[in-house]
């Protein structure tokens, strides 16, 4: 029996655990707040909040719900549109939105109030770029996006001040209603236990499957494992960290050392997708997914990232990331096998990383080339170098080629533009919709490029690149 807490309400549901979760809210218990839009967790129509209890704290993310299953929702908070409304009065994130004429066909508007909500609700600083940043997976289709921001910094500005916003200063200030305070018992008194799924297609955030299979899901057995703990967490130890899989872009986002070790981690990351996706797709889908543009992809690939897989049998075996990918959609992972954890060597002292990306919008948007670099550095000599890329190939790009090129090379433009002429012989890329064969091999150089420009600003600018290349 999936068990949670829907807006002030407790379910207790035997629907199909594969169902999403948006088709639950709106069909099942009438909350028509919540949008049907995209159903490819594009637009944020469909955005709800997901509280979580961990060690008697409740955090709360917000998420798209038509790609997120039933299940998920197991011992959790929900909360729609509907349960962030106040008795008699509009709270703070609605009557900035009509304060700011920030509604036209109003179809997106449940989203944005939704996001706006969470954003109160979450640990983040309290600054117009994180208020921004919270509301980038919501699309307004009246191209009124403008008024929508100002909205977001009316939000702020009330905000102004507390670093730490309990549930009474959250209710005192009409951003939440008063159940709130109630819920983090409410949680510990279900006590949901494992809905003991252990047969069909594994699950996790459900963010490529749900685009892909929503249907089929919804009627057929699911193995969902968002929830296992021995699939998540983040450690370092001696330079090395380990990820589990289920592991979301926003929990590297959130983590402090892993920030300190990769100070542009944020930066890098904001080019990921959307707040509402980097809440809930997990990491390993990202790899499983195989998709030759996948961003964390790319990400770990560069990092030279090993993963460890698990058997039904609990037996473990560790691959190179890089040696993973076999061809188009094809990677080695039998049936019985799910990937566990990824880990790779943070930089230390003399290496440097960093992460491009050309979309045609900046958030919530798929690459049309992506790439990423690691590459140490002594004595103005390249001592270790991965590159990976994204966009080229029928699988995400490990060059191999070169990266060895580099490696005991001096770090001069000579080398850099030698290195890019290897690099356009490894790749392959094809003509789509995100652009035809010569401007994904022009991306790819300046890709590349952007890499020394970035990492090496005193060294070098894309003129000493363009004029020879």
């Amino acid at each position: 029996m999936i068990t949670f807490i829907l807006n002030n309400k407790t379910i207790k549901t035997s629907e199909h655990s594969g169902m999403t979760l948006l088709d639950f809210v709106r069909y099942q218990q009438r909350l028509t707040g919540t949008k049907i839009g995209c159903r490819e967790g594009d637009c944020g129509a469909c955005t709800l909040l997901v509280g979580t209890l961990t060690n008697n704290t409740i955090t709360y993310q917000s998420i798209t719900s038509c790609i997120s299953p039933l299940g998920n929702a197991h011992g959790k908070h929900i909360v729609t549109v509907e349960g962030t409304n106040l008795k008699n009065k509009l709270t703070t994130a609605q009557e900035a939105m009509k304060a700011n004429y920030a509604t036209q066909c109003g179809f997106c508007t449940p989203g944005f109030v939704v996001s706006l909500t969470g954003f109160a609700l979450s640990n983040s600083e309290n600054n117009c770029s994180n208020a921004i940043d919270a509301i980038s997976g919501n699309i307004c289709r009246c191209t009124g996006y403008k008024s929508i921001e100002k909205a977001a910094h009316q939000v702020v500005k009330k905000l102004e001040g507390k670093e730490k916003k309990s549930f009474k200063w959250l209710i005192e200030n009409e951003f939440i209603p008063e159940y709130f305070e109630s819920i983090p018992q409410r949680l510990k008194d279900i006590e949901a236990k494992d809905l003991n799924q252990r047969k069909g297609k594994y699950v996790s955030g459900g963010t490529d499957l749900y685009v892909q299979q929503a249907d089929h899901l919804a009627d057929n057995a699911i193995h969902l494992i968002a929830e296992k703990d021995y699939l998540k967490g983040v450690i370092i130890d001696n330079g090395i960290c380990t990820i589990g899989v289920n592991t979301t872009v926003s929990d590297l986002w959130n983590h402090k050392a892993l920030n300190t070790s990769l100070p542009n981690l944020k930066k890098h990351l904001k080019l990921v997708s959307s707040e509402q996706i980097r809440n809930m797709a997990s990491l390993g889908g990202n790899l499983v997914n195989a998709s030759p543009i996948g961003d964390m992809t790319i990400f770990f690939l560069a990092l030279n990232s090993n993963i460890t897989i698990l058997d039904s049998e609990e037996k473990e075996r560790t691959i190179r990331l890089k040696n993973f990918y076999q061809g188009y959609k094809t990677y080695d992972l039998k049936d019985n096998e799910l990937l566990k954890t990824i880990s790779f060597k943070l930089p230390a002292k003399h290496s440097f990383f960093n992460f491009e990306k050309v979309c045609k919008r900046t958030h919530l948007d798929i690459a049309s080339v992506n790439s990423a670099i690691h590459i140490s550095v002594e004595n103005k000599k390249i001592t270790e170098a991965h590159i990976s890329i994204g966009g080229v190939a029928a699988i995400p790009k490990y060059v191999h080629e070169t990266s060895a090129f580099l490696i005991g090379k001096s770090l001069t433009s000579e080398t850099i533009l030698e290195a890019n002429d290897i690099l356009q012989k490894e790749i392959a890329p094809i003509s789509d919709v995100r652009g035809i064969t010569d401007y994904k091999r022009l991306l790819a150089r300046q890709l590349f490029f952007a890499h020394f420009t970035e990492l090496f600003p005193s060294n070098f600018t894309l003129n000493d690149f363009v004029q020879h290349a």
